[in-house]
């Protein structure tokens, strides 16, 4: 069995009923894309995190996010040493190779800010020195939705852009359930998944990810797509070119979990919705009589995609 098919068969061992998010979230480390994860709470969210960190021998940290945590709780801190009388420099969670940020949305709009040098550059700045973050990184973000929650702060367009996937999990179904109190009845929260992969196979993978086949045919396919969000009536705020590049690289990424050597329409029909979603708007009288999903199920509809044995 191929490693990654064990990495991915272990955490659905750990995790009952998560096989979906679990492929997007292999697919973000893939591609060093960070994940947010939202629902209800309780649902297991910041379980399906921890197991999913348990299983690669990297370094996971994680921060529980709450408003009264600020930046340099995030990146680090320097100060002086009064005994040494030097200044010394001690970097935050951030330094990790999974950093858990458990509900994000509980802190404040600044200290949320504080992660968008280290998400899209790989790096942190404290008192004006640089610091490379550890490879692979990648943020895992917990969320509860704005709506059934006080107490909390959506996430700005700039944060919401940084994420390669916003996955909605839903509520497990009655069998799942079952197998859940059966799994879990004695020891909630444990997390039981073994360490299967190191760091070295997620950065050879990660380079294989890279030699991915794109044909011109599902370039054309992926720019037609973000160019109608940008003109489309019922949508005020359309796809960015680094929402562009995602679309690309989760397309990879899908293709090679699925041990492909090359990228198809499917590829990209899979992420567009975890993708794109969480980075437009519909404008006031498309939120009048659709969602989001609606707009985007339409758009494709309305693209014509590529045969698949063209672009093999």
């Amino acid at each position: 069995m191929h490693s990654i098919k064990l990495l991915q068969k272990e955490l659905n061992n750990a995790i009952v009923g998560r096989e979906k998010e679990i492929d997007f979230m292999l697919m973000g480390l893939l591609v060093e894309g960070h994940v947010l994860l939202e629902s209800v709470p309780g649902s297991g969210k910041t379980m399906m995190a921890k197991a999913f960190a348990e299983a690669i021998q990297g370094e996971f940290k994680r921060l529980q996010f709450t408003p009264d945590v600020l930046p340099s709780d995030v990146t680090g801190i320097s100060f002086f040493h009064p005994q040494q009388q030097a200044f010394i420099l001690r970097t935050g969670p951030v330094m990790s190779n999974i950093l858990l940020a458990d509900e994000i949305n509980r802190a404040t709009p600044r200290t949320q800010s504080s992660l968008l040098e280290a998400m899209e550059e790989k790096q942190v700045s404290i008192d004006g020195e640089t610091i490379k973050l550890p490879s692979p990184f990648m943020v895992i973000a917990t969320q509860n939705p704005i709506e059934s929650q006080q107490g909390t702060f959506p996430l700005p367009a700039a944060q919401l852009d940084r994420f390669l996937f916003k996955l909605s999990i839903g509520y497990p179904s009655i069998e799942e359930e079952r197998i859940i109190l059966q799994q879990f009845g004695r020891s909630p929260g444990e997390v039981k998944s073994k360490k299967v992969a190191t760091l070295e196979q997620i950065q050879q993978w990660s380079e294989q990810v890279k030699d991915i086949t794109v044909h011109e045919d599902i370039l054309t396919y992926i720019i037609q797509i973000v160019h109608n969000t940008r003109n489309h009536p019922y949508i005020e705020l359309g796809l960015s070119s680094r929402a562009t590049l995602a679309l690309l690289q989760a397309s990879k990424a899908s293709a090679f979990i699925n041990g492909r050597h090359f990228v198809t329409p499917d590829d990209v029909k899979k992420v567009v919705e975890p993708v794109c979603l969480h980075r437009m708007k519909l404008s006031s009288e498309g939120m009048l009589i659709h969602d989001l999903s609606e707009v985007m199920n339409e758009l494709l509809s309305m693209i014509e995609a590529p045969v698949e044995a063209n672009v093999q």
